[in-house]
């Protein structure tokens, strides 16, 4: 059974296998609205927001977000300081790394009901697990940045997380904490495969930041595989990005 619903401000896609696969599904996206309440910088009543404004002290922090702004802060010293959820305003926001860290808790809920053929899509981010429908490898199809009809590469995760970060959909969105006044402009669209999505999507983010170094840092970081498209439409992977591309 697979169903698309937008929440968390984007479409998310969950594709399971099973006979009570419907029930399932139901709890998946209700775990997403959960977070979605809690952290959209946008919901006036969420966490996130009264924390910005205030109003809960520390020590009332909920698990979770604990549990977030902890990820955020090792992702941070990971990084060099290329990955920072405190924006130039000065307002705390985690969706760098929240949508990667949903997806992934998304798919223990899926194991724990014992499947192990499934697919979760976030706005671009995937987790996936074993085989689709007609038993063959789940597959990504990375998009031309320059042409939203046109997939550029086929990715084959089989159980790795994959994340793209860019600025061809949402604008600027993304800044390099070092150089805040500085847009980036050298690259457009950044993917990570990692262990899981929460470990591609943070890096992806943190890498994107870094401009065009950014596939260096990937390059280097074990676990880690890229590909990245320059504003120029040069494309180019780190060196165990191609044997993803296998089917």
């Amino acid at each position: 059974m697979r169903e698309t619903r937008v929440l968390m401000g984007m479409p998310i896609t969950v594709d399971i296998g099973g006979a009570s696969s419907g029930e399932l599904i139901e709890t998946v996206f209700g775990y997403f609205e959960h977070i979605d309440r809690r952290f959209s910088t946008y919901r006036a009543d969420s966490e996130i927001t009264a924390i910005n404004r205030g109003d809960v002290p520390v020590v009332e922090w909920s698990g979770e977000m604990t549990e977030v702004f902890a990820l955020a802060q090792q992702t941070k010293d990971e990084t060099d300081g290329y990955f920072d959820m405190r924006k130039p305003d000065g307002s705390l926001d985690p969706s760098g790394i929240v949508k990667g860290w949903a997806i992934r808790n998304a798919a223990a809920i899926v194991q724990r009901a014992g499947i192990r053929d499934f697919f979760i899509e976030a706005g671009g981010d995937v987790q996936s697990s074993g085989k689709n429908a007609s038993g063959h490898d789940w597959s990504v199809g990375i998009r031309n940045p320059f042409n939203a009809q046109e997939i550029v590469k086929i990715v084959y995760p089989r159980g790795r997380g994959l994340a793209t970060s860019g600025t061809y959909v949402r604008g600027q969105h993304i800044y390099n904490p070092h150089a805040i006044d500085s847009p980036i402009q050298d690259i457009v669209s950044l993917t990570v495969i990692g262990a899981d999505v929460l470990e591609a999507d943070r890096f992806a983010t943190a890498a994107f930041a870094m401009g065009r170094d950014g596939i260096l840092f990937i390059e280097r970081t074990p676990g880690l595989e890229g590909y990245v498209i320059d504003t120029n439409g040069r494309a180019t992977p780190t060196t165990g990005f191609v044997a993803l591309c296998l089917p």
